[in-house]
């Protein structure tokens, strides 16, 4: 009873301290599958109107949802799995930021940097991979309590799908734009075999590479460039290196096995003058073949930090 209040007088009721905002995105379990498929269906659409109408501005939406799709639906699966708890702030800016500051970064040095030659596919692999790191240290400057191996699989992969699907982008439009004017048909296999391939590619190897950067992250918030996360670095750059390579590595097996010389101007040529039927065949099993053998490295790379973690296993 409050002071001065009459007897039997109803009780006044003091408001509940309000909680503080959640950092958590409110989305339902299983929101990533509505993601990828009403996104595929909305590309589907979008290619289906734009070859009928030949309306070219469409083009930039046709290429944003090809590039995207793949990559978002990854991060929101998972943030929605296993990073709740880092907020969907970090989670965007890992995605947007880190991905752009990786692009940009890449580009630069790419092209300062490399120059054709046998070992430019190790140079690509090098500088992406420290950039996207880069980029991963800087959207966690003000985070210090951040790390172990989960947090860093997740934001390690954010940052990658982020590159990946800016990268994917420009591919797309660079395959688009011909002499002849728009070609649609170049555009949209570029868009579904990168849309394919995106979750065996940037986002799996910075996945790598930032979940031993986290695990070994000092309790202060500094990081530590030690023997485990610089060799984690280098093993991730060679497995950049030859997915990068594989075809001309399948090149330069076919060459190999069938007699038609060991020409090192076959890795920058990119085909084999007026191949046979057995080359065409054997071409495809090797370079299809070394796409999956490094997948799998990959795969089973990040499936073994994983279980260090026992609180990957945990998380709802």
């Amino acid at each position: 009873m409050t002071q001065n209040q009459p007897p039997g007088a109803p009780q006044a009721r003091i408001p509940a301290p309000q909680q503080p905002p959640s950092s958590y995105l409110p989305i339902r379990a299983g929101l990533w599958k509505h993601c990828l498929w009403g996104g595929l269906a909305l590309w589907v659409l979008t290619a289906i109107v734009t070859y009928a109408t030949k309306n070219t501005t469409l083009l930039p939406t046709l290429i944003l949802l090809g590039s995207f799709l793949v990559p978002v639906t990854f991060v929101l699966w998972a943030y929605e799995r296993h990073g709740r708890d880092l907020g969907v702030n970090l989670i965007l800016g890992c995605f947007l930021t880190g991905g752009t500051l990786g692009v940009l970064g890449a580009s630069v040095m790419e092209y300062y940097l490399l120059h054709p030659s046998l070992w430019m596919y190790v140079g690509v692999g090098l500088i992406e991979e420290a950039v996207k790191l880069a980029a991963l240290m800087f959207m966690l400057r003000r985070h210090p309590r951040i790390h172990g191996l989960r947090s860093g699989l997740v934001l390690g992969a954010t940052v990658g799908f982020g590159f990946a699907a800016l990268e994917s982008a420009g591919y797309a439009f660079n395959a688009a734009v011909s002499l002849k004017g728009v070609d649609l048909r170049a555009l949209l296999e570029t868009e579904i075999l990168r849309g394919v391939l995106a979750p065996f590619g940037h986002g799996l190897w910075t996945a790598i590479a930032g979940a031993v950067l986290l695990a070994y992250r000092h309790p202060s918030g500094r990081f530590q460039f030690n023997r485990p996360v610089l060799g984690t670095y280098l093993g991730v750059s060679l497995l950049h290196a030859l997915w990068d390579s594989t075809h001309g590595i399948a090149l330069w097996l076919v060459a190999r096995l069938t007699d038609t010389g060991l020409d090192k101007a076959l890795f920058a040529q990119g085909y084999i003058p007026q191949p046979t039927g057995e080359q065409k065949h054997l071409f495809t099993l090797f370079s299809i073949g070394a796409m999956v053998i490094v997948s799998l490295a990959g795969i089973g790379w990040v499936r073994s930090l994983a279980r260090r973690d026992p609180t990957w296993r945990s998380t709802p």
